[in-house]
């Protein structure tokens, strides 16, 4: 393939990352667009904060990918409606083909009473903020003593561990709409907070849903294992506070008295079977919990700002796609564009999913450009185009001396990693504005 095909790829993500890079190994001239100032994502911004070792071992990855010499990257620039250009104004610019990998970055709202209380919050948020991704890193999460997450994943785990470890809370309830047997985490991420669990109140819990598991044959002994088996490896118990489940319960409304939240109202469901799957059925009973705070931890979906159509929080795709990939559509029903990662499949899986979703989607482009002429626009048109914007622009180069910069500064204050918690100063680390 000659190397005159120019394809945008918007989120520099895992997704959009490994997408660029097999784009660039088969000869294709990549400009890659990023929202942030670093390349990396949810990699970078959605691990937890002590993974360190995981941490780095994607950076280095990722920096490869990066120094590659077709890949231009422009970091601190935002695609959609409202941002530093619209889909279309990119489309206009002449690229070959779009490769969409900009991940979730909408919101799921259930819709309920209370949903706009201070003390509501959606876990990415949180996530961001302890991982020091400007603006969320700036903004005021007050959590108070007692907090309920909706939901039981990883993602659960992970704020479950932060409220107790770094912010004091005393008490954290996973409130899960199933079962037990049902749970969504794994016990590696488990064993860091099973200590906290609260054994007396699990065995009762277990046997109030009793009745409800055992009604649609679950066994409870077995979702009672599930959970326990992060206890061989656990990580011994360091602050006072406990950790515990509610089964069986969906959340109905958040109550607040004169504006603060106090409760949360769940209602309580029971299991339903049809052809061989189990879901949850509201009883219309209703009761409420004391808490201070109330984070959805229930997944993520596309930005409908973005410029592509949606469906049911997801881009839509192309049904009967020209070029598919192990049988899965990565082509949206625009002409030319393309998606992967989340963008593609919400919530969909960890690093190494985004990663192979964003290399199969980039070989849906590579297909795609097979049969046709390339359109012959320079890279250097779209580098001076996006220049002309009245912003600071991210270089790979940028990101080196910002990599440096922090690397000095862990060294300086004997810690293990350094971020920037704001964007300006990580433009003024790296030279792009002036120190005030």
């Amino acid at each position: 393939m000659e190397s005159k095909f120019l394809v945008a790829v918007i989120g520099a993500g895992p997704a959009g990352l490994f997408g660029a890079r097999e784009l660039a190994n088969n000869g294709v001239q990549v400009a890659l667009f990023n929202r942030d100032i670093k390349a990396g994502g949810l990699a970078e911004y959605g691990i937890y904060l002590e993974k360190h070792t995981m941490k780095e071992g994607l950076r280095k990855q990722f920096r490869q990918a990066l120094d590659l010499e077709n890949i231009n990257y422009y970091g601190n620039v935002t695609i959609g409606a409202g941002g530093d250009f619209t889909l279309d104004e990119i489309r206009a610019l002449g690229f070959d083909a779009v490769l969409v990998s900009a991940g979730a970055q909408g919101t799921k709202s259930l819709g309920l009473p209370g949903e706009h209380l201070s003390g509501v919050y959606h876990a990415k948020d949180v996530v961001f903020h302890y991982n020091s991704l400007p603006p969320f890193s700036q903004q005021n999460f007050p959590f108070g003593k007692r907090v309920a997450i909706i939901g039981a994943g990883n993602v659960m785990i992970d704020l479950s561990r932060y409220l107790i470890n770094y912010q004091g809370v005393q008490e954290v309830t996973a409130v899960v709409r199933r079962g037990p047997a049902e749970v969504n985490f794994t016990k590696e991420e488990m064993k860091h907070l099973i200590s906290y669990l609260d054994m007396n109140e699990f065995e009762q819990e277990l046997e109030r849903v009793r009745p409800a598991l055992e009604a649609v044959g679950q066994d409870v002994e077995f979702g009672k294992q599930k959970i326990l088996e992060a206890l061989a490896k656990a990580d011994p118990k360091t602050q006072n506070a406990k950790f515990k489940f509610d089964f069986l319960a969906s959340p109905s409304a958040m109550i607040d008295e004169n504006g603060k939240l106090v409760k949360l109202e769940v209602e309580e469901n029971v299991l339903t079977e049809r052809d061989g799957k189990t879901s949850a059925k509201g009883t219309g009973v209703k009761r409420t919990l004391d808490v201070d705070t109330v984070i959805f931890a229930i997944g993520d979906q596309v930005d409908s700002n973005f410029g592509l159509p949606t469906d049911w929080g997801e881009f839509t795709k192309n049904k009967e796609p020209r070029f598919p990939i192990d049988g899965i559509s990565y082509e949206s029903t625009t002409e030319g564009i393309f998606v992967g990662g989340w963008a593609r499949k919400a919530s969909e899986g960890l690093v190494g999913y985004a990663r192979r979703d964003g290399t199969n989607a980039a070989k849906a482009v590579l297909e795609y450009l097979k049969g046709r002429t390339p359109s012959n626009v320079q890279p250097e048109a779209v580098a001076q185009k996006v220049k002309s914007l009245s912003k600071p622009i991210v270089s790979r180069d940028d990101l080196k001396r910002l990599e440096t910069v922090e690397a000095e500064e862990a060294k300086k204050r004997g810690l293990v990693f350094f971020k920037f918690a704001s964007n300006e100063e990580m433009l003024q680390a790296m030279g792009l504005i002036e120190t005030a």
